[in-house]
């Protein structure tokens, strides 16, 4: 394990109590909407095989569950223990039979080539400490023609909003986030966006990973990017 994901695997199991929590105040609950027009643009169908890479608490795989039925496949994979514990938690309680979650790493994913008709990341490749393998193992393991579809907040372009957003993440959520959690884990979430890919750049990794016709849309006046792929 590199020195990045050990620091980003404890990190993340010092919030995990709070995560849902923080991602709801801080995001002002947007966080829901954006992982629905996710699954929408991903073109889920009743019955598909899904896969959910860095996974935390579950609620991307949740989402994902929604649209494929009791017919389809869920599973999510997450390094993090204490965010799969929480996840698990959330599965006994819906009694969702057709979910699994897997302690594993998304640089070396457990499965056969093309097995699910769908992979997607939520605000996690960001984390992940080779970008460009992470996404080559998605698409290993997704279909021919499935898709693979990425969430992520990205660094705003320029425009009316971009002070105001650098602002937030900068000053105000750090402040929040340290009050309620970890400090140093909300301290960190700025940092890593203001040093990761732009759209297009994240487009180009996701294309050397072999994804093709690549759709990119953006929301919250540009703070997040959704990115998806199909697999030739």
């Amino acid at each position: 394990m590199t020195d990045k994901a050990e620091y980003v695997r404890d990190m993340f199991a010092s919030v995990a109590s709070r995560y849902d929590l923080l991602n709801s105040i801080l995001s002002f609950r947007r966080h829901k909407v954006w992982r629905r027009v996710a699954v929408r643009y991903a073109n889920l169908h009743p019955g598909d095989i899904t896969l959910d890479v860095c996974t935390g608490t579950g609620d991307f795989a949740m989402d994902l569950r929604n649209a494929v039925g009791e017919k389809g496949t869920v599973a999510g994979i997450d390094f993090c223990l204490p965010m799969l514990e929480i996840s698990a938690r959330k599965i006994a309680q819906k009694r969702h039979s057709n979910m699994c979650m897997i302690l594993g790493d998304a640089l070396h994913l457990p499965f056969a080539d093309n097995s699910f008709d769908c992979v997607t990341v939520g605000f996690g490749i960001r984390n992940i400490s080779d970008i460009r393998m992470a996404f080559q193992e998605m698409a290993r393991v997704a279909k021919p023609g499935g898709r693979v579809a990425c969430l992520e907040f990205t660094p705003p372009s320029r425009g009316f909003w971009k002070p105001f957003i650098l602002l937030y993440e900068r000053r105000i959520l750090p402040m929040i986030g340290g009050a309620l959690s970890n400090r140093e884990a909300y301290t960190y979430l700025p940092n890593s966006i203001g040093a990761f890919e732009t759209p297009k750049q994240l487009a180009e990794i996701m294309g050397s990973a072999g994804l093709t016709k690549i759709t990119v849309k953006g929301m919250n006046f540009g703070s997040v990017c959704l990115h998806i792929g199909i697999k030739s």
